[in-house]
């Protein structure tokens, strides 16, 4: 596997111990990939609840044999407390990836969120702590922005939280910058805004519109917008998230051990701008004629009108460009979708 430039140049020279929470899952398996390729020492934790072991199969026929080996997989709960202490022993950086995500699962399941996306998160941070870990990057969301108006969206400003899902990543930036502060263990928020590309699971009742759109039109089936088609949001290529999980990992203490970043291109797309920027991509990439007009459908409980991230903080703090935009990162994923959906 050929690692992008802006990634690879990043781990020039380094060699570190990765922990990599959520390690089958969508994100968290391209950062598996990404961090293998480039010579980097990977443990990767999972229950495989929403994660999937073929993330991981395709990951190694990806990397190759020789880097596989360099990979260890604890089959285990975030919220065990053994697991953690020994998935964190001997690790340089921790890249949190395991949650139970979807606005619509945590109204359905407000518990199971709380436990997996709260009590884990502590379970590691403490178990980070005890370790010595060097820094705890974590995925947050733009949910934490709730009924806040303004847009883009700025770090310093958010709103009251309009989910359960929501509140679990408020939680979360509180418990960091409570052991940030209280135990000096240095960690990063990453507020991600709508990451889609490959591994993206676009089956069951909370898969992301991206792969259930992409799905549904390799299918010639029928896709359905959530409300009159003018939401928008800041739609994120999984590379650029990866791009930042690392940038955040190495970047130099300097002053607060705790920071949040929006990460996403500062760029918006309404849902029917993004239904036809993926009709055009089938037919460019894959030589597919989706004819369909998309259905509407009531807009859904927890969801926010419109979204669009003020990445300036990331671009001056972490050096993060995106290096994909939302047309970028579909032309680029139109293969795998294509292989998978068809």
């Amino acid at each position: 596997m050929a690692v992008p430039d802006a990634i690879g140049s990043l781990l020039t020279g380094v060699r570190a111990r990765w922990l990599v929470t959520g390690a089958a899952g969508f994100i968290g398996s391209n950062l598996v990939e990404h961090l293998l390729a480039a010579g980097q020492t990977v443990v990767g934790l999972d229950n495989f609840a929403t994660g999937h072991r073929g993330n991981l199969d395709e990951v190694r026929d990806a990397v190759g044999d020789a880097a596989w080996t360099r990979f260890r997989l604890i089959e285990a709960d975030v919220r065990d407390a053994d697991a953690c202490r020994d998935a964190c022993a001997g690790a340089d950086f921790i890249l949190h990836q395991a949650a139970l995500g979807s606005v619509p699962r945590s109204l359905a399941e407000p518990i199971a969120s709380f436990e997996a996306n709260v009590a884990g998160f502590v379970r590691l941070l403490e178990a980070a702590r005890a370790a010595g870990v060097r820094r705890v990057v974590y995925a947050s969301s733009s949910s934490v922005y709730g009924d806040h108006p303004a847009l883009p969206k700025r770090e310093a400003t958010t709103g009251r939280p309009l989910s359960p899902y929501a509140a679990t990543k408020c939680a979360d930036e509180l418990f960091a910058d409570t052991w940030a502060r209280s135990y000096s263990l240095a960690c990063t928020g990453l507020r991600y805004f709508n990451v889609f590309g490959p591994r993206q699971d676009p089956d069951g009742a909370y898969a992301a519109v991206i792969p259930r759109w992409v799905a549904a039109m390799l299918r010639d089936a029928p896709c359905t917008i959530h409300g009159d088609g003018q939401s928008s949001r800041d739609f994120c290529y999984v590379v650029n998230v990866v791009q930042a999980n690392l940038r955040a990992a190495l970047a130099p203490i300097q002053g607060s051990r705790h920071e949040v970043y929006n990460i996403a291109c500062g760029e918006r797309a309404t849902l029917l701008e993004l239904f036809a920027c993926l009709r055009a991509a089938l037919r460019r990439c894959a030589g597919i004629d989706y004819r369909q007009e998309p259905r509407f459908g009531p807009f859904r409980d927890g969801d926010v009108r419109h979204s669009l991230a003020a990445i300036d903080k990331a671009r001056t703090m972490l050096a993060y460009e995106p290096t994909h935009r939302l047309a970028d990162g579909v032309d680029a994923a139109i293969a795998w979708y294509a292989r998978r959906f068809r």
